[in-house]
């Protein structure tokens, strides 16, 4: 790949024997943010957090994963809808992904055809709304304590550490106390679906080495009308068809970010195993792992 332009890297920590700094890419709308453990030298390794979470997400499980991995080409580990963009990628650019982790993800969350206009249609209408109140509405400000009790109380799953480490890149400094940083538009209806036909021919095209891990407590139990776990299993079915392995552990949506040392083993060994498909000299061109 390409180095961007602009690119800056702040370095902030060297916590838990690892190099840590933030990563800055300009866009035309702003800024992306993120963390890069490990290595310039690196081979990279993309993790992508859930839909209202941020890269603060893999703090607790990072540090517990090996700094040595070898891969040859590159990998993703993705939560929530972090595996949803993951699945996507690995299908559409299947050449440059070897191996994807599904953290509480079945990498694509297909809607019936059927709900499709009307799924679209609120979520074109909502942001209109959103927008028209957005110039009038002040920004809310909070005291820490507020913040935290609100985004513990909008994910009780959450550990009150973990809540912690959300909002430190989750909050943003103002007079008088602090704001959430996220987009808030990120709660309205995703307009961007596609059909189970369509995800299971996405699917198909996928080249990587897969693995899931389900939380007992997460999308499992979430998923549970009859229609729901239809489309859950047929997709895990078809990660097994093409050899993923597909575990579930005992914990919730954020138990990689609550109880890391449940998922980094099975994250370890399956990063750590060599693909037997890949010829010898792939082998010859493994490099230190970049997350």
């Amino acid at each position: 790949m390409q180095t961007l332009k602009g690119v800056r890297h702040l370095v902030t920590s060297a916590t838990v024997k690892q190099a840590v700094s933030d990563l800055i890419v300009p866009v035309p709308w702003g800024e992306m943010r993120g963390k890069v453990w490990g290595p310039d030298h690196g081979r990279p390794v993309l993790c992508l957090h859930g839909w209202a979470d941020n890269c603060g997400s893999f703090n607790t499980l990072v540090p517990l994963l090996p700094k040595a991995l070898q891969w040859t080409r590159f990998s993703i580990i993705g939560h929530s809808m972090g595996g949803n963009i993951a699945g996507l990628f690995s299908a559409l650019y299947p050449e440059m992904v070897d191996a994807v982790v599904l953290l509480d993800s079945y990498g694509f969350l297909p809607t019936d055809p059927k709900e499709l206009p009307k799924v679209m249609r609120q979520g074109i209408e909502d942001l209109i709304k959103f927008e028209k109140k957005k110039e009038d509405k002040k920004e809310r400000v909070y005291t820490y304590e507020k913040a935290f009790e609100r985004l513990l109380a909008a994910n009780p799953a959450l550990s009150e550490q973990s809540v912690h480490i959300l909002l430190e890149r989750g909050l943003t400094q103002v007079e008088g106390g602090v704001v959430f940083s996220r987009d808030f538009r990120i709660n309205l209806k995703n307009i961007v679906r596609i059909s189970m036909e369509q995800s299971l021919e996405m699917q198909s095209r996928i080249q990587a080495r897969l693995l899931v891990l389900l939380a007992d407590e997460g999308f499992d139990k979430i998923f549970a009308e009859p229609d729901q776990k239809k489309f859950t299993s047929t997709l895990l079915q078809g990660y097994r068809d093409r050899n993923g392995v597909v575990v579930t552990v005992p914990g919730d949506h954020h138990v990689h970010l609550n109880c890391p040392e449940t998922v980094a083993p099975f994250i370890s060994d399956f990063l750590q195993t060599r693909d037997p498909s890949r010829s010898s000299s792939d082998a010859e061109g493994t490099q230190t792992a970049k997350l």
